[in-house]
């Protein structure tokens, strides 16, 4: 592989400005496609199979009105007031959503008895042609404009429901950009110089805007989660600047030891090219791999991030090494003062702590171990829930309606029921209806049974359903449970609450298999490429204590409220069920990549030397100051999506920080160099019949690098 990837390096090194052209061509291509042809985001908050599916599609074919999304206009005046007062200022209001697109009714709420027993608090429940999901934020934003007439009278009026929830556009909060600057800063730090410094950050931006503009193309084709672009653009952030990072940062070692430019650029990308192909391999299988979960928004994230992360390494494979090309001596301008001269690797700090490791692997290992587990011990205690308005920041209408109903009609209010009987099938038939309406009202956590919808055709009948308990409560579940259990067999229950209680129990079902198969396939990858059985199990084990501790600090943060008014969580909250899964798939992938960085160079040295002590001591010294800032720089990426309004972004934003702070320092300099140090020679141990008949795909250069003169400081990226 690695004569493959320098092939392709020095092609592009020999004709940058074509491949810099290129680039662009493609880059406004995609983009302005996107533009044009690419679709809207919706989530697909649909279990394939489940009950709540089978009841929507019924819906669907048999009784679209009741189908269509829906919406509440809330309306309140202040302690000790009526809203009966302001009713000339509510009707303006309802007239006005009458008239918005996609709206098929919207009732009074003062004909229909929404209004609170206090009288100050009413809402107006709104009909549309088209299924929440699919609605799009066009027809929200025309509804929150027709409730001016109401707020000029001094009533309160918030858009809330489903559609609204569901299709809200979060603004971000602008920290992105400064997660940016910082990752500058610490480039410049690590490099000494600001070119160089600038090249990764520039680099992974174009392949963070190339990969937006191709999600966007994506989902023209199929259902993309609106958290999608989010969350690619914080995993291509980190991993586009990481990748080029490890190559401009070999690139320089090598003219550091006296190679020309061109030789250096050469020997970087096959040394460290193949590294970051099977690291941005790791994360992208993994990220697909969330597909293996069965529900469509988790698996539109995982193609959507695996999608920026292809373009992470096609820019570094081939973008990078044309703009090297291009800088020449230059990309050592502006160089930091103050930078000291570091000697031989045997001198550095990183050099001596490794042989420190080696010399007592066990007191360091079981110390980063009884750590880890320490800190993944709140994950035994994790209490998962489908994010719902109440989740969101207040500074948002649909949360703000939500708690105004809470207020005014109790919790249950923001977590309807759709009671759904399909009367051509055995069961129940129409006379029965209003007996199972009476069980079902009976049942202690619902608060009451609405009237009952009729198809046109009065082959399906819709119950509607309040219960007693919001839509995160754990008794709403139970309450579901048990309104299930009282329904013949031609009845099934739906409305989002259903929909999301459904999707939480399919991710607890499937993330045994979603978790066993990625752990299958980077043990099998690791092992191709390492032609070890003792490293990629390490490997494995190894990145299972990161990512627990990463688990535990959010459910001790999120769930607990540790440290609450540190990241600014108005209240505590349940972790959310698609947590577990994308973090697996996203923390793995990414600890793969600092395991693959850190082993390519000590089996460098290991085949030069034969020692195994002195290669991982080599290993660490020559990764140690790369990894480091690595991590720093995803770090501070990551850190700055905490400050994110969306309490998923948020979990996603401290989670992945914890973990590659934990991976890059425990894990990587403690764990691994100890437990590589038990092992001996058995680390690249691998039986000659299986190694026979495997494939061979090495990451590593060939030659190691030679050291004969000492490495200048402030030309390596080294410590």
């Amino acid at each position: 592989m690695h004569r493959f990837i320098r092939r392709i390096g020095e092609a592009s090194a020999r004709r940058p400005w074509a491949v810099i052209g290129a680039w662009l061509t493609a880059a406004a291509l995609v983009l302005g496609l996107a533009g044009t042809v690419g679709g809207a985001f919706s989530d697909d908050l649909v279990a394939p199979g489940s009950q709540s599916e089978k009841a929507m599609r019924l819906l669907e074919e048999r009784f679209p009105e009741a189908a269509g999304g829906s919406a509440k206009a809330v309306f309140a005046v202040p302690e000790g007031g009526r809203l009966e007062d302001s009713r000339s200022a509510v009707d303006a209001a309802v007239a006005e959503i009458a008239g918005v697109e996609h709206v098929t009714a919207v009732a009074d709420p003062f004909a229909a008895g929404a209004v609170s027993a206090d009288g100050r608090i009413g809402y107006a429940e709104i009909a549309f042609d088209t299924p929440s999901a699919e609605l799009g934020p066009e027809p929200l934003d025309a509804l929150t404009a027709a409730l001016e007439p109401a707020r000029a009278e001094g009533v309160t009026a918030e858009l809330g429901g489903d559609a609204a929830f569901i299709n809200a556009e979060t603004e971000t909060s602008g920290a992105e950009a400064a997660g940016l600057l910082a990752a500058l800063a610490v480039l410049a730090v690590a490099f000494g110089t600001v070119v160089a410094a600038l090249v990764p950050v520039v680099l992974a931006l174009v392949a963070v805007a190339a990969g937006l503009g191709g999600i966007l193309l994506l989902a023209g084709a199929m259902d993309v989660s609106s958290a999608a672009p989010t969350i690619g653009a914080m995993i291509g952030l980190g991993v586009g600047i990481d990748y080029a990072l490890i190559i401009v940062a070999r690139y320089r070692e090598n003219r550091a030891a006296g190679r020309d430019n061109s030789v250096a650029l050469s020997q970087a990308m096959a040394s460290s090219g193949p590294s970051v192909v099977f690291a941005g391999g790791t994360v992208v299988v993994a990220m697909a791999a969330l597909a293996l979960t069965g529900l469509g928004f988790l698996t539109s994230i995982g193609l959507s991030t695996s999608l920026v992360v292809l373009f992470a390494v096609a820019a570094s494979l081939t973008l990078l090494p044309a703009l090297l090309a291009l800088l020449g001596d230059r990309v050592d301008a502006g160089r930091l003062t103050g930078r000291r001269r570091a000697g031989k690797p045997e001198a550095t700090a990183w050099w001596r702590f490794a042989h420190r490791v080696a010399g007592r692997p066990w007191p360091y290992l079981v110390v980063a171990a009884v750590a880890l587990l320490a800190l993944a011990a709140p994950a035994l205690k994790m209490q998962t829930g489908f994010p719902d308005a109440g989740d969101d920041s207040v500074s948002t209408t649909h949360r703000r309606a939500h708690d105004l109903l809470a207020e005014g009609f109790g919790p249950g209010a923001n977590s309807p029921l759709l009671i759904v009987a399909d009367l051509r099938s055995p069961g129940v038939d129409a006379s029965g209806i209003p007996a199972l309406s009476e069980r079902i009202a009976a049942d202690p956590g619902i608060v009451e049974v609405k009237e009952a919808q009729e198809s046109p055709a009065g082959d399906t009948v819709v119950l509607p359903a309040v219960p007693a308990t919001a839509a995160a409560d754990e008794e709403t579940s139970r309450t579901l449970e048990r309104v299930r259990g009282l329904a013949p067999a031609n009845v099934a229950v739906s409305g989002l609450t259903a929909m999301t209680v459904d999707l939480t129990t399919q991710l607890t079902d499937t993330l045994p298999v979603f978790i066993a198969a990625i752990l299958a396939m980077s043990f099998l990858l690791l092992t191709l490429v390492f032609r070890s059985v003792a490293v990629p199990l390490k490997a494995v084990v190894m990145n299972l204590l990161s990512i627990g501790g990463a688990y535990g600090v959010v459910v001790a943060v999120f769930q607990w409220g540790w440290l609450q008014g540190l990241f600014a969580l108005e209240e505590t909250l349940p972790i959310a069920s698609p947590l577990p899964a994308i973090f697996f798939a996203v923390l793995f992938g990414l600890s793969m990549d600092y395991e693959v960085f850190l082993l390519s160079r000590i089996r460098e040295e290991y085949e030069a030397t034969g020692d195994n002590a002195e290669s991982v001591a080599r290993g660490i010294a020559g990764t140690g100051r790369v990894i480091t800032s690595a991590a720093l720089i995803m770090t501070v990426v990551f850190l700055s999506f905490v400050v994110h309004p969306s309490p998923l972004v948020k979990m996603m934003g401290l989670g992945l920080a914890t973990a590659i702070v934990l991976d890059a320092t425990v894990v990587r300099m403690v764990a691994v160099p100890a437990a590589m140090a038990l092992l001996g020679r058995a680390n690249w141990w691998l039986p000659r019949w299986l190694d026979r008949r495997l494939p061979r795909l090495g990451t590593a250069g060939g030659t190691p690098v030679q050291r004969p003169e000492p490495l200048p400081e402030e030309a390596s990226a080294h410590g």
